[in-house]
C-alpha cells in the first residue's frame, strides 16, 4: 500500500494530532520519512507498534524471533486466538498494514544478534528497545550510544516498570543501571499484569513520537517509574550521569565465538532448544571466581543473560573476563 499526499492526511487521519505539533503539518512530514526500529514484538510492542503506527511513522522495523503463544495474549493484545504458532513479526506486519496504509512494515523474523543490530542499526531515527530483555537492553544501549542514535528503553515486571531514553546525546543504559540487581527475576517467575504492560508501553511510545518530533523538554535523558500494585510514580532526569568505572561485561553473538575462546554454557542440560557451541562446557559454575582461566578471553552463556552477567561479574575480578552472550529465547 502506497503512502498518500502528507497534506491530505492531515486533513483527515492526522488532525487531531498535527494540531499539538509545533510545525503542524511539517511535523507529520517528519514522522512519515522516519524510521523507527523497534526490538520486540511482545507485550510492549503491542502497544508501542499500533500507537507509532497510528501517529503515522512511515517506516518501521520489527524484530522478534518469536512466535505467538495463548500465554501471551492476556498482555499482547495485538494478536488473536487465530495467531497462535505464527511468527508474532507477521502478525503484527498484517494488524499495522491494516491499520494505516501510510506504513510500510519491515518485519525481521529472526533473534537479534549483535551483528544484525550493527546491520539494521543505519538509518534508523530512533530506536526503541521493547524486548524487555537485559542482554538486548545493553548491547542496544552500546550500540546506539557509539552510533549517536537515541534509544526509548522499557521494562516492566508484576505490576511496575521504568521508561527511559537513553543515547543519542543523552547517557547510555550503563551510565544509570551499571549493573543488574541481585535478584533480578524473570516476567515468567515474578509474572506480570497486562494493563502496566500496556501503561508503560503506551509511555516509551510517546517518548518516541516526543524524539522524532524534536519536542522539549526532550524526553533522552529522562526515567518514568510506574508502580501501578501501589498506585506510585516518579521520575529523574540523568543528563550529567557520567559513564560506569568499570566498562562491561559485554554483549557477543555467537557468530563472534572462535574457538579460541573460552566458554561456559550456564543452562541445565534440560534447557534445550537454544543455540550454543559445541565446545562449550554445559552446566551451572558454582564457583565461577575459582576457575583458573588466566589468558584469553571467557564468555559465558544462559537463556536470558542474568546468570552469564552474574557469573561475568564475579569471575572478572580474578581474571578480567571481558565478555558475554546470552542466547535469550525472550
Amino acid at each position: 500500500m502506497g503512502r498518500r499526499d502528507a497534506g491530505i492526511c492531515a486533513m483527515n487521519r492526522y488532525s487531531r494530532q498535527v494540531s499539538l505539533f509545533p510545525q503542524g503539518e511539517a511535523d507529520q512530514k517528519r514522522l512519515l520519512d522516519a524510521h523507527v526500529l523497534v526490538v520486540g514484538a511482545g507485550g510492549l510492542g503491542a502497544t508501542v507498534l499500533p500507537a507509532l503506527a497510528g501517529a503515522g511513522c512511515g517506516r518501521i522495523t520489527v524484530v522478534d524471533h518469536d512466535r505467538v503463544d495463548e500465554s501471551n495474549l492476556h498482555r499482547q493484545t495485538l494478536f488473536r486466538m487465530e495467531d497462535i504458532g505464527r511468527p508474532k513479526v507477521s502478525c503484527a506486519a498484517e494488524r499495522l498494514e491494516g491499520l494505516n496504509p501510510d506504513c510500510r512494515i519491515i518485519p525481521v523474523a529472526r533473534r537479534l544478534e549483535p551483528a544484525s543490530a550493527r546491520c539494521l542499526l543505519p538509518g534508523s531515527s530512533v530506536v526503541v528497545d521493547a524486548a524487555d530483555s537485559v542482554a538486548v537492553t545493553y548491547m542496544l544501549s552500546d550500540l546506539c550510544l557509539e552510533a549517536g542514535v537515541p534509544l526509548v528503553s522499557a521494562s516492566v515486571l508484576g505490576q511496575s516498570g521504568y521508561v527511559g531514553g537513553f543515547c543519542g546525546g543523552a547517557p547510555g543504559y550503563r551510565a544509570v543501571f551499571p549493573d543488574i540487581p541481585a535478584g533480578f527475576p524473570t516476567c515468567s517467575e515474578a509474572g506480570v499484569l497486562g494493563p502496566a504492560v500496556a501503561a508503560l508501553g503506551a509511555i516509551q511510545a510517546q517518548m518516541t513520537l516526543s524524539i522524532l518530533l524534536q519536542m522539549q523538554p526532550s524526553p533522552l535523558g529522562q526515567m518514568i517509574s510506574l508502580d501501578m500494585k501501589h498506585w506510585r510514580s516518579s521520575s529523574f532526569r540523568f543528563d550529567d550521569a557520567p559513564p560506569p568505572e568499570e566498562e562491561g561485561p559485554f554483549i557477543l553473538g555467537l557468530e563472534e565465538i572462535t574457538e579460541a575462546d573460552r566458554v561456559f554454557d550456564l543452562r541445565e542440560r534440560d534447557e534445550t532448544g537454544l543455540p550454543s557451541v559445541d565446545w562449550a562446557v554445559r552446566g551451572p559454575i558454582e564457583h565461577p571466581e575459582m576457575l583458573d582461566v588466566k589468558t584469553g578471553r571467557t564468555v559465558f552463556i544462559c537463556a536470558s543473560g542474568l546468570r552469564a552477567w552474574r557469573a561475568a561479574k564475579r569471575f572478572s575480578g580474578q581474571s578480567g573476563v571481558d565478555a558475554f552472550i546470552a542466547t535469550t529465547g525472550r
